[in-house]
């Protein structure tokens, strides 16, 4: 046996793709669902093989959103929702519930300047009698692609070229021009949202969808808005670069610096509501994140108020420390079968428990602030202190019982094993549309962002096309115009 010869590499190429154990994968686009609108079954060994081995790829900085700031403070009630959901933080007008919030930059290491244009993390865990409920979202309303699947690929092309470690335009335009779905989310990457002017001015949202159950089982389909009362304010490209030069934290000493000066940052929360019978009534499917709901047919709701009035009393212990997972729900709030969603629920609480350990619950920030019991025992940096001798379940021993039951999704799961893409993809309507509703200036600046991205080094003549002709799809007059730009043919 020769080490050199037969140890693992990368260069020993093959015709397909494979799994790990070398096994072929012959569908690297499509999670295996329970029918074409189904949920992702756990059996799908490829899936979560990708997911887990990009999940542990970096130590102990976070893969994404490693760049954050934190804050404490309440979320308070202002309208009944209560024929909407049975959670117990929105059961009355005038309820509080303590809650820490994390902003975040996405694609860049954690010293990097809060000025690059990038999505940003908007994650709220809420800490209610019931439990914890992370709503874990961004700025923006929609994502890059609709199945979890492709979201190592997706990280791998916006994160720095393994071999220069730079960050490279043309790797981000050689793998979304595999991605049309990715066209609405770029209209607002490279628009001016795509650089906020700091964390207190900007939307949030909960980005996938999520059911809502009430105290009699009647079940609707949600979107999470957060609007901030101050309003949104962005960066544009040169006062990005003369903020970023002047202060690589620019965003966490605003918000730092308004709560310390008693100018709490706020944001009213708002839902969109869907009944289930409304979900194949639309020209597109509703749980794909790369689409939003019109409002004139899901009108936003408001829920209530948050509001951000306490520094956090240590950077590593609550924000380094502070961890996410939209698994994390209460009675009242469930999953829906969006396909990245269904993704998130495990990617997430597995990449916590790699970097931060399988207790990362235990720690203070992260902790349930109810009571709360399980049989869940040891492991590294467990500092749960027990002295019970019972430690299963069930115990005439023991008198924790069952909670009371709760309402949980009733629908009838039915269909074949399959990989297969959405029925109603629809990738350029809505895309066209927010196009057409920036003002004349604003289309102008989006342009000249999608001709710089398409005019760096090494993006291809035939990726160009490939572009061009999905901005056509969107709005004819776009694709003229950046292929006019770039001295090409549309």
């Amino acid at each position: 046996m020769d080490p050199e010869k037969d140890r693992p590499s990368s260069t020993h190429d093959s015709a397909h793709w494979t799994t790990n154990a070398g096994a072929p994968v012959w569908n690297n686009n499509n999670s295996l669902t329970v029918g074409a609108k189904g949920p992702i079954l756990l059996e799908d060994y490829h899936l979560v093989e990708k997911i887990a081995n990009f999940d542990r790829e970096r130590i102990p900085e976070r893969a994404v959103h490693a760049r954050g700031a934190s804050a404490k403070g309440y979320f308070e009630v202002t309208h009944d929702v209560t024929d909407l959901t049975c959670a117990d933080f929105l059961r009355e007008k005038g309820v509080q519930t303590p809650i820490i919030v994390r902003f975040s930059t996405v694609v860049h290491e954690r010293g990097s300047p809060e000025s690059l244009r990038d999505p940003r993390g908007f994650a709220v865990k809420f800490y209610t009698r019931e439990g914890n409920f992370d709503m874990v979202g961004n700025n923006m309303p929609v994502f890059f692609v609709r199945d979890g699947i492709k979201f190592p690929d997706m990280v791998h092309a916006f994160k720095p070229n393994p071999k220069t470690n730079q960050q490279e335009k043309w790797r981000i335009m050689d793998f979304f021009s595999h991605v049309p779905e990715s066209l609405h989310m770029f209209t607002f990457l490279l628009d001016d949202v795509g650089i906020p002017q700091d964390y207190r001015h900007m939307e949030g949202f909960g980005v996938n969808t999520f059911s809502l159950f009430n105290k009699a089982g009647d079940a609707h389909l949600v979107k999470f808005h957060w609007k901030p009362k101050c309003g949104v304010k962005c960066l544009l490209p040169e006062e990005a670069i003369k903020v970023g030069g002047t202060c690589h934290s620019h965003a966490t000493k605003d918000l730092y610096d308004s709560i310390e000066a008693g100018e709490f940052p706020e944001w009213e929360l708002l839902m969109q509501v869907m009944d289930p019978e409304q979900e194949d009534k639309l020209d597109f499917d509703p749980l794909d994140v790369t689409k939003t709901w019109p409002e004139d047919k899901f009108p936003l709701k408001p829920v209530g108020r948050m509001v951000l009035n306490k520094n956090i009393d240590n950077f590593f212990a609550e924000n380094e420390q502070l961890a996410f997972c939209p698994a994390i729900v209460v009675p009242g709030i469930y999953y829906s079968d969006d396909k990245l969603l269904q993704t998130r629920i495990f990617s997430y609480p597995d990449a916590q428990r790699y970097r931060l350990g399988p207790n990362y619950l235990q720690l203070p920030v992260n902790a349930p602030r109810n009571a709360h019991h399980n049989n869940h025992h040891d492991g590294k940096m467990n500092f749960m202190h027990r002295n019970e001798e019972v430690n299963y379940f069930p115990s005439k021993f023991d008198p924790v019982q069952h909670a009371d039951k709760y309402p949980m999704p009733k629908s009838v799961v039915k269909g074949i094993r399959e990989k297969c893409v959405i029925e109603k993809e629809n990738n350029f309507s809505q895309a066209g549309e927010r196009y057409r509703s920036f003002a004349q200036d604003r289309k102008e600046r989006f342009i000249n962002m999608v001709v710089d991205f398409l005019s760096a080094p090494r993006v291809t003549d035939e990726i160009r096309k490939i572009w061009i002709s999905n901005w056509s799809q969107a709005d004819e007059s776009l694709g003229k115009e950046v292929a006019s730009r770039l001295k090409m043919s549309s």
